[in-house]
């Protein structure tokens, strides 16, 4: 998820562009907000009347077309174990909306079927694909759920059975019937690939008539083309997804022109036109959940609001927050919209482009309705024609359209390539024209406006075009037959044969492995992917990873995705792995194997995984295909051997992390209290049990634990006795005594001494009141038995302390109710001298002093591991999408008993799902596209491209529409004496002499004085130091005699495995001058 792909502003840019289109990965956006810039989750506009209407909003949607954009009626619940990752990105309304929807398609060739594919997945109400045509050779380049044996049957029938098992929710018919006014009628969106130009025309306008929602999409070759239009009084709700921002504030003004200012440690984040309410303001009460007002931003952290003039006083406090207000916007039809088109761009590279690929799809329709046919694949007569065809469209023109001078290159190329079918920019486009059907439906996202083009011309071979000729990429009648027509004959050979390692069997995984296998990757003798992925497939999974199906729910992704890719083509050869990639597995995935691959392609969710293949491929020297999703937000980096910088070469600013004493004392989001909610998870159910049974089994524990610094000895000590000693239950009434007593003691009695400390009127030493600012004056809570929030935690946390101890819980709420009125909780009354500490800073500076004589106490009073034998402890590990654990009733129940200490609005269980388990939002269409352009990298990286400019890092956020591409940063260059390298150079140094003895250290470091005029001053391998010139003389001395391999054996205490052909040193060096010199590391080959 997860971005992206050209060098990173500054970083006073960076905040907003993160915000609006997304970080460098999207893998690393972080839900943890900034202390004082919270993110709410309620984005309704509030009652109220004091701002002037002139500069306040308020959209009645009562008139909202009946269309797809109707108040859904239908209730039914959505499935949140099956759509929780899409859920996040469209959220519950938009979703019920889509399930409001039946959508019509038609067209069953690659791109069609991939539309339905990603709408099928999303969960509309019902999908109809359509086809009047059979399958023939072509369509297996890209049509994944054809057969050879379905070759001359109806395309939709074929492949219909396969698209309706991709969710159970979504009814899937076929039609092979004509696209008459009454079948249309029936549906809330029509989508038309591989159509006429009159058929489009048709149907779009009696589509625009009906205040039906109306998408064109098509593709030839490396060419892809997509029209919107969805009606005159089109809503939309939400025009990013971005969750609403909101700020502390500081100050108001009483103006003509209000000036808010926020508190000044985190930027406000809001733009000029934005709308926000306020709430919690002292003073200013007018402005109280006031209608939402219209602002102009004045800087960082202020902005302009309405006369404020005849308000009340400000005083101090108060929370602004952003408010999602819906947009109506009005579409032309596409007869009115072809004269008179609204592009967005793709490439500003190639913002000439649209307007030139415009009037060449039209001349290209021109040209198959007079011969029946698509020119053939590079047939100089038929492109020329399309060309003049092309010239008489555009004297034709509107005067807006019309080109002063026609790119008679591009023209001839798309006419070259019209019989192309590739399954990468089909699997683009049909990932656009499916994110925009979602759109239409729900009103969520802004649509495409109106027409987009796309071409990746850089994909053709960089020289030597000549050898792409009519006869190389005429049809063989085979399944490649669409992609044979753009690159010919022989670039399918150099596929079929290429060795390629794929990490990861996730939604990324998948689509790659579908593409994989529609080009023709590794399907001949030589070829062969590897996948590897150690996960099994989970429920939530099958909303995106098409691969799999209900029934392979808790089976191995990777031998799974492998068994349906052989489906789809049986020629590929696939192995599936279950391993993880890392240090552990390098005896599996060693120099012979990485020494074999064509490249690597990377499918991973997390940064560390993928900074490690990184390493792995600068070191091998391979290619490296990278890409992340997050939501609607996606992009994909080529690293490409002495050419690019590497993945690891730049990397994000890091997250900000939560302060602790804003966890612990003086939480202002629900973000803080579900990240406690969390902590105390950890702490109560894994890391006690965990060091109980680290006591009873490991004899070094105790000193080891001694040992840690500050007060976290006294800590396990004294969590390992209550374990053990005083809070240990001996039955089921006991842990609801625990849940019980410690209800109270987070809930009532820390907040009773923190307000002891800190009473609600205290000042601080400026004057200012202690609670104001980020700062609420928190409550403590009375527990009622008989309140469903009390009673959830008390069950949740019984429950888990039970297991623990392995012993038996109960969800009777009566039952449990029953004993918790015997429970009888001791009295708190608020002690002086107890120190909280109110900053950070303010905890590092004091002195953590511990108290041994406690220590002595607590270590004293535990049983011996003998005595407690055989008992052990059963530590729990979190895991949020089983609902019956009682993991997520635990973290809702406490987070939200937090927050109604500090009066922070509450969270529903899916949201507290997204925050406390870090949950990276994504969606099937988003995935698709972006997979579709790593596979473009592919095919440069097959043909050998070394032209940094041929390739393309990209960056989309489907949600605006947004699109960049720009070549990626080439590898920094480096200079010692007059020697240029780079990250992709070393030194290899070969081990074994001729005469058949191994280099000594001081063989080792003449070489280098002696070949590089380098004096080496430290020499490393890992984390062992073999040389350095601060050594001991003795020690020195026994060391330059020994061997290399067995300095590095003596040093790390560790063998060198038998599959390790060769090890890295790192030098520090001086040149002749003895400066300071940076040199690459060594290659030094053993074997």
């Amino acid at each position: 998820a997860l971005p992206i792909c050209w060098k990173k502003p500054e970083r006073e840019k960076e905040e907003e562009q993160q915000r609006r289109a997304g970080p460098r990965r999207a893998s690393l956006m972080s839900s943890s907000p900034l202390s004082k810039k919270r993110r709410v989750s309620d984005s309704e506009p509030k009652t109220g009347s004091y701002c002037s209407s002139a500069v306040s909003v308020r959209t009645d949607l009562s008139t909202a077309p009946a269309n797809g954009m109707a108040r859904n009626g239908n209730e039914a619940e959505i499935d949140e174990g099956l759509y929780s990752r899409q859920l996040y990105v469209l959220g519950h309304e938009a979703m019920k909306r889509m399930q409001d929807s039946s959508i019509l398609i038609s067209g069953m060739c690659g791109l069609g079927v991939e539309i339905a594919k990603n709408l099928i997945l999303g969960g509309v109400k019902s999908v109809c694909i359509h086809d009047q045509g059979k399958a023939e050779w072509r369509d297996l380049s890209s049509q994944f759920y054809l057969r050879e044996e379905d070759l001359g049957k109806n395309r939709a029938e074929a492949c219909y059975s396969r698209l309706a098992e991709l969710n159970n929710y979504v009814p899937v018919t076929s039609y092979a019937g004509q696209l008459t006014e009454d079948f249309l009628f029936k549906f809330q969106v029509v989508v038309l690939t591989n159509a006429s130009l009159e058929e489009q025309l048709r149907v779009g306008e009696f589509c625009h008539d009906k205040s039906i929602k109306f998408i064109v999409a098509d593709t030839k070759g490396l060419f892809g083309q997509l029209f919107c239009d969805f009606g005159d009084d089109m809503v939309v709700m939400d025009v990013n997804g971005e969750q609403p921002l909101s700020a502390m504030i500081s100050m108001i003004t009483k103006d003509a022109a209000g000036v808010v200012t926020c508190l000044d440690e985190a930027r406000h984040g809001f733009e000029t036109g934005d709308f926000v309410t306020f709430t919690e303001i002292h003073g200013m009460q007018e402005l109280n959940n006031c209608e939402p007002v219209e602002i102009k931003v004045l800087g960082p952290y202020t902005f302009s609001i309405c006369d404020t003039t005849k308000f009340s006083d400000y005083v101090r406090g108060g929370i602004v927050s952003q408010v999602k207000m819906p947009k109506k916007i009005s579409f032309k039809s596409i007869k009115t919209s072809l004269a008179v088109p609204e592009f967005v761009v793709t490439d500003f590279a190639k913002f000439d482009h649209p307007a030139q690929l415009h009037l060449g799809f039209q001349a290209l329709h021109e040209f198959q309705k007079k011969h029946g046919r698509l020119p053939k694949p590079r047939n100089e007569a038929d492109a020329a024609e399309v060309l003049a065809l092309t010239s008489a469209v555009n004297e034709k023109a509107s005067d807006s359209l019309k080109q002063t001078q026609l790119l008679e290159d591009l023209i001839k190329e798309l006419a070259f390539q019209a019989s192309g079918d590739l399954a990468p920019v089909n699997a683009f486009i049909g990932g656009l024209a499916a994110q925009e059907a979602m759109k239409a439906c729900s009103g969520k996202f802004m649509p495409i406006m109106q027409w987009l083009y796309f071409d990746a011309l850089e994909c053709l071979p960089e020289e030597k075009k000549e050898m792409l000729t009519e006869e190389t990429c005429s049809p063989k009648n085979c399944r490649y037959d669409g992609q044979i027509a753009v690159f010919g004959s022989n670039m399918q050979e150099k596929l079929s044969k290429q060795k390629y390692f794929l990490v990861g069997a996730g939604a990324i995984g998948c689509e790659l492995l579908k593409n994989f296998a529609m080009i023709g990757l590794a399907t001949a003798d030589g070829g062969e992917v590897t996948v590897t992925d150690m996960d099994i497939i989970e429920k939530s999974n099958l909303n995106r990873q098409f691969l799999f199906r209900p029934w392979d729910v808790t089976k191995m992704k990777s031998e799974t995705a492998a068994a349906a890719v052989k489906q789809m083509n049986p020629s590929i050869r696939i192995t599936g792995h279950q391993n993880r990639v890392g240090a552990e597995t390098e005896k599996v995935y060693d120099d012979d194997f990485f020494e074999n691959l064509d490249g690597v392609t990377n499918a991973l969710d997390n940064v560390d995984a993928r900074m490690y293949m990184d390493r792995r491929c600068v070191y091998y020297r391979k290619p490296l295909l990278e890409s992340g999703t997050l939501g609607t937000k996606g992009n994909v980096q080529v690293v490409i051997p002495f050419l690019t910088e590497s993945y690891s070469s730049s990397q994000d600013p890091p997250e900000k992390s939560i302060p602790i004493c804003t966890l612990k004392n003086f939480p202002n989001a629900i973000e803080h209290t579900l990240q406690w909610a969390r902590d105390e998870f950890e702490g109560l159910f894994r890391q006690p049990a965990e060091n109980v049974n680290q006591y009873l089994t490991d004899p070094k524990f105790m000193d080891r634990t001694l040992k840690l610094p500050g007060s976290q000895s006294l800590e396990v000590m004294e969590a390992v006795y209550k374990s053990l000693v005083s809070e240990r239950p001996r039955s089921w009434q006991d842990c609801i005594s625990w849940a019980c007593n410690h209800w109270h003691s987070q809930y009532s009695n820390n907040i009773r001494q923190l307000l002891h400390n800190f009473p609600p009127e205290q000042l601080t030493t400026s004057g200012a009141p202690f609670w104001s600012g980020p700062k609420r004056c928190p409550h403590p809570l009375k527990f009622d038995p008989h309140t469903a929030l009390h009673l959830d935690y008390i069950t949740a946390a019984a429950n888990l302390f039970a297991q623990t101890y392995g012993i038996p819980g109960s969800t009777d709420r009566l039952a449990v109710i029953d004993i918790l009125q015997a429970i009888r909780v001791p009295e708190f009354t608020p002690r002086s001298g107890i120190t909280i500490h109110v900053s950070d800073q303010e905890l590092q500076n004091a002195n953590a002093s511990v108290d041994d004589s406690r220590l002595e106490e607590l270590k004293n009073g535990l049983p011996t591991p003998e005595n407690v034998a055989p008992f052990k402890m059963f530590p729990i590990e979190f895991e949020k999408d089983d609902d019956a654990n009682f993991h997520m009733d635990f973290i809702v129940a406490a987070s939200n008993l937090r927050a109604e200490n500090y009066d922070i609005p509450p969270a529903d269980r899916h949201k507290s799902k997204l925050i406390a388990g870090k949950i990276i939002p994504a969606i099937a269409t988003t995935t698709a596209a972006v997979v579709g352009l790593v596979c473009l990298e592919l095919y440069k990286i097959v043909q050998g491209h070394q032209k940094i400019e041929s390739f393309k890092n990209g960056f989309m956020n489907l949600a605006l529409p947004f699109f960049a591409f720009s070549e990626p940063i080439a590898a920094p260059k480096n200079k010692y004496y007059e020697n240029e390298w780079s990250l992709w150079d070393r030194f290899e140094v070969r081990g074994m002499q001729a005469n058949g003895k191994e280099m000594t250290l001081r063989e080792f470091l003449d070489y280098f004085k002696n070949n590089h005029r380098l004096e080496i001053t430290m020499l490393s391998q890992g984390i062992s130091m073999l040389y350095s010139f601060f050594m001991t003389p003795a020690k020195l001395q026994e060391r330059l005699d020994q061997s290399m391999t067995e300095i590095v054996t003596r040093v790390s205490k560790k063998k060198i495995g038998r599959h390790v052909n060769a090890l890295v040193f790192e030098l520090c060096c001086n040149d002749d001058d003895g400066n300071d010199v940076e040199v690459p590391y060594v290659r030094y080959t053993i074997r």
